[in-house]
């Protein structure tokens, strides 16, 4: 009796235990499910924290960095990833069970809180890396006990929302390193120069060390330096402690002497950067075709070759590929951080007088209208062209000479009657098309543009050479990582070599090699500007030399200035330099006896080059068909032309190429290929006539 007593209090015991432990269990759960609904509703600070712009090189490497609004240098850790050294030394100091807690690590808690109370004050912290960044993330308070719950609970939600990964990018982004310097790869690039993605065991301590007390630890300050030594060497020591060093790695440590200065941050391309900067607003990573090799080089070369020529001279230039219209190298002042010499203006975008430089895209307009060829004999005499009486750079006058000879010797004088002939609407037109818009005086062009009159810019220089490259279609040069685009063909082909064939003969300054590089140089008005463009067979360069306030140079030559910096650039390209191409197949390579008749000597077109007993002409020289502009679908490889006018026998070019000469009758048949063409006929007076064209294959669109 008394035993069943017994086992029913003992079952009644166990059932309210039970009940009990149920009821534990309850509020247990209530209180979880209480706690982390208050972390769910945490308020959560805008965690999108501003990184300053990066302008990157082709190869990844940051050419420029911006600061942040605030004027500080933070930036975005490196896409590559941060030292794994470095993360591990960082975890063993600051945070060693990080891969364990959510945010709050109870045992540091239980200790610091043990270690408080035994020693009356606090001795050790308690906050983790996530905690870090709370506090960083809001810029909290570090002893306010307050502040502490509010950093305990943000650093529990970060841990929810962003996880581990999200938090130590929080870290690494904001952790301060004196100054106005914030976050892991600024301090490096600060300190060491280079990015954190290889950092040397001293160094990674350091990089721990700093953000503790990041002010008086500065070793850049002779008084502050013995406390960063000691600081870094206690990292040094725990992480030789836990097996992260070797006892030999962890005495080179040791060893290593701090950083005395802070670096400057990179700043290459610092024009074109900011340029691109503006041009591309909200972008806070920006790809460009520079070469960082080529870069470093072209700054050199540029500062080096104003080095003796007075505070108030600068330098601009631009390497690219002509291929591809890639900028390779951009430098847009010699000295970007002199304000006398006006650093802070890319003379590469400036419009500035072209001097010489455009003689080349003039003669190559008269070879592709078939108005003149390199042998064609041209009078170099004094002559008037309405009030204007140009002379040469020198005052003298040569008399006959050949196209070849007046465009290697610059002479003035056979340019203007060329470009006469052409018409500087139509030469400012075909100047637009290479990607080299002129500006002139009131808006309309006269025939001083040929000789400098008017503004081009050097980028617009370089355009137009590069089109010259590639047979008379130029490619819009761009810094960014993008398509080419092709402009509008400007000449023909066999033009642009005979243009190119002639450059290429010119002296090389200083006893280079000729041959390998077609270029021209320019001098303005008043030793303004000194120029120098050219290419090969592959890059196309131009520099320009002067004062960007536009005051005269005395003495200043495109050929004793610009053209050695030019070929300085050439040859900074070493084994990468491509040969000049060889002829095309349609060239005509003859001496002048050779040429048909109406190629020998020049003369304006309508004007009579020997007295004539023949009759009058009815009418001016015309073709009739194809007309200009037209697209004509072939049936062949021939297409039949038609002229009306003028006096046979008569001269069919395309261009610039004689395809029939001597022909009686105003039509004739010619050779044909689809593509886009410039068919010219010349009349046995030297009158002549052109038409562009597009020949088609039926089918074609």
């Amino acid at each position: 009796m008394s035993d069943g007593r017994a086992s029913r209090r003992a079952g009644r015991r166990l059932i309210a235990a039970v009940a009990a432990l149920a009821l534990l269990a309850g509020a247990a759960d209530r209180g979880r499910d209480a706690w982390s609904a208050w972390i769910d509703a945490t308020p959560l600070p805008n965690l999108s924290v501003p990184t300053g712009v990066e302008v990157l090189a082709r190869d990844g490497s940051l050419l420029r960095a911006f600061a942040v609004e605030d004027g500080l240098w933070r930036l975005a850790p490196p896409r590559s990833g941060v030292d794994p050294q470095f993360m591990a030394m960082l975890i063993a100091w600051e945070d060693r069970r990080f891969a364990s807690h959510r945010g709050v690590d109870p045992r540091a808690v239980l200790r610091a809180a043990v270690q408080a109370v035994w020693n009356g004050r606090a001795v050790s912290g308690a906050s983790t890396l996530s905690m870090q960044a709370a506090r960083l993330l809001e810029r909290g308070p570090t002893k306010d006990w307050r502040g502490k719950i509010r950093q305990a609970r943000l650093a529990l939600a970060l841990e929810r929302r962003i996880g581990k990964d999200g938090v130590l990018d929080l870290y690494l982004r904001l952790a301060p390193y004196g100054g106005n310097t914030e976050g892991v790869r600024a301090a490096s690039l600060m300190w060491f120069g280079k990015e954190p993605r290889r950092l040397t065991a001293a160094e990674a301590a350091l990089l721990v060390a700093l953000p503790q007390s990041p002010e008086s630890r500065r070793p850049d300050i002779p008084a502050r330096r013995a406390a960063a030594r000691a600081a870094r060497d206690r990292v040094i020591a725990r992480a030789e402690a836990l097996g992260l060093l070797t006892p030999e790695a962890a005495r080179t440590a040791v060893a290593t002497p701090l950083p005395t200065r802070r670096h400057p941050f990179p700043a290459l391309a610092p024009l074109l950067a900011d340029r691109l900067r503006r041009e591309n607003p909200g972008a806070l990573s920006i790809e460009t075709t520079i070469d960082p090799v080529l870069q470093r080089q072209a700054e050199a070369l540029a500062a080096r070759a104003v080095a003796t020529q007075g505070s108030r001279m600068s330098a601009a230039l631009i390497l690219a590929d002509h291929r591809t219209g890639e900028i390779l190298a951009h430098v847009g002042a010699a000295a970007f951080s002199d304000p006398r010499a006006g650093g802070f203006i890319d003379m590469t975008q400036a419009l500035r007088s072209p001097g010489s430089t455009l003689k080349p895209l003039v003669y190559a307009l008269g070879f592709d209208d078939g108005l003149i060829h390199p042998e064609t004999l041209i009078e170099d005499r004094p002559a008037a062209f309405g009030r204007w009486q140009p002379e040469n750079f020198d005052r003298r006058f040569r008399g006959t000479v050949t196209i070849r000879q007046a465009l290697v010797e610059s002479l003035n004088i056979p340019v203007v009657r060329v470009a006469e002939a052409l018409g500087p609407p139509r030469i400012a037109a075909a100047l637009r098309r290479a990607g080299a818009p002129a500006t002139t005086a009131g808006g309309q062009p006269g025939l001083a543009l040929v000789l400098g009159g008017g503004g081009v810019s050097l980028e617009g220089l370089v355009t137009a050479y590069g089109g010259l490259a590639r047979g008379g279609r130029a490619v819009a040069l761009h810094a960014r990582v993008e398509p080419a685009r092709e402009l509008a063909p400007f000449v023909g082909p066999v033009a642009a070599w005979y243009a190119g064939a002639i450059l290429a003969q010119l002296p090389p300054p200083g006893g280079r090699a000729a041959g390998r590089v077609a270029y021209k140089t320019g001098t303005s008005y008043g030793h303004r500007d000194a120029l120098a463009v050219g290419y090969d067979g592959r890059f196309v360069a131009g520099v320009w030399m002067g004062r960007p306030d536009g005051t005269p140079v005395p003495g200043a030559f495109g050929g004793d200035h610009a053209a050695p910096l030019l070929f300085d650039l050439f040859d900074a390209l070493a084994a990468r330099a491509v040969p000049l191409p060889p002829p095309p197949g349609a060239a005509l390579t003859v001496p002048n006896a050779a040429l048909p008749p109406p190629l020998r000597r020049f003369a304006p077109p309508g004007t009579l080059r020997a007295p004539s007993s023949a009759p009058a002409r009815s009418e001016p020289l015309a073709i009739l068909f194809p007309p200009d502009g037209a697209e004509v679908e072939l049936t062949g490889d021939r297409l039949v032309v038609r002229a009306r006018g003028g006096r046979g026998p008569y001269t069919w070019l395309i261009d610039g190429r004689p395809v029939a000469v001597g022909v009686a009758d105003p039509t004739a048949d010619l050779p044909a290929a689809p593509g886009w063409g410039r068919i010219s006929v010349i009349d046995a007076d030297g009158a002549s006539t052109r038409a562009g064209v597009r020949l088609t294959r039926p089918g074609q669109g």
